[in-house]
């Protein structure tokens, strides 16, 4: 054989194994498992009473299993205390189908309380009823009935166990999202969503919490998008949780993800724990895909979360 056949064939070996691997994450997940530590928590790891948070980004209508059962069973083999939803679990477009994200998150409450906030898909198509009519209201309503919490620009204080926890959705503005382009978001756009860090919500700025969870509740922040990522630190959660980013599409060692949906490259949190100070980042990888269906050395994941002293 001759050199360049010897290179041809290795090229097409090359591209065959790629192919395979990129179908083979297309069509599985696996569970990443994060331990968290903060002093405000009141259990440690060894103790029985540790707070599991499950947290689901960006399925996008993605089947795993007749009814999604594979992915059913992953998430309750971890015996989750609570499930945290960071958006895109549907998908915004001109056939609009909701189905597949209504029947497995109308399951979810069987397993645990259960937090959803909006990502860019939802927000599209609750925004343009022109183009999506009610399907937005109509969903919401279906899971609400099952009992799964909105958060929409809204935060909501909770009791974990003996754990006070204070859970923010946050919806900024769908131009934020816009391809090609970087919006300038600050800390005042995030307090104009969610008022100041100690407060209720949207509809309630000026209303303070507790002062007993305003002093010891630990506060879960879910930002779809991870690009304005120094705009929620500064707001000042102590676990910030985003998807939006896909993992970066392709993943690299030591680089990590490779482009984001708004076509920037080498994002900084693509899908991955990042901790800088008290506060802990977490970027899903999220469950799916959509238009540009590529995912390699890039699994999608469910996130385990393990909250500890």
């Amino acid at each position: 054989m001759s050199i360049l056949g010897f290179f041809t064939v290795l090229f097409l070996i090359v591209c065959a194994v790629i192919l395979a691997e990129m179908y083979r994450e297309q069509h599985s997940f696996c569970v990443t498992h994060y331990e968290v530590h903060s002093p405000k928590i009141t259990c440690t790891a060894e103790k029985d009473s540790v707070n599991r948070i499950i947290f689901l980004s960006d399925m996008h209508n993605h089947v795993y299993g007749k009814q999604n059962n594979k992915l059913f069973e992953a998430i309750k083999a971890e015996q989750p205390d609570l499930i945290l939803i960071g958006g895109d679990m549907l998908v915004a477009k001109n056939d609009v189908r909701y189905q597949e994200a209504l029947d497995f998150v109308s399951r979810l409450p069987q397993l645990c309380p259960v937090y959803y906030a909006s990502g860019n898909h939802e927000q599209r198509i609750k925004e343009n009823q022109e183009n999506y009519s009610l399907c937005y209201e109509e969903y919401r309503k279906k899971l609400q009935a099952e009992g799964v919490r909105f958060l929409e620009n809204e935060s909501c204080d909770i009791l974990l166990g003996n754990q006070h926890i204070h859970i923010s959705g946050l919806e900024l503005p769908l131009i934020v999202n816009k391809k090609f382009r970087k919006a300038d978001v600050t800390v005042e756009d995030v307090r104009r969503c969610l008022g100041e860090k100690h407060t209720t919500g949207n509809q309630e700025k000026q209303q303070e919490t507790t002062e007993n969870f305003a002093d010891n509740s630990y506060y879960i922040l879910l930002a779809h998008n991870p690009s304005y990522m120094e705009a929620y630190k500064e707001w000042g959660s102590d676990l910030i949780l985003s998807g939006h980013l896909h993992g970066g599409c392709v993943r690299l060692p030591g680089i990590g993800g490779v482009i984001t949906p708004q076509a920037f490259l080498f994002p900084k949190y693509s899908g991955e724990m990042t901790v800088e100070g008290e506060q802990t980042i977490i970027v899903s990888k999220g469950l799916g895909t959509h238009t540009f269906n590529v995912r390699l050395f890039n699994p999608a994941e469910v996130i385990a979360i393990t909250l500890c002293r």
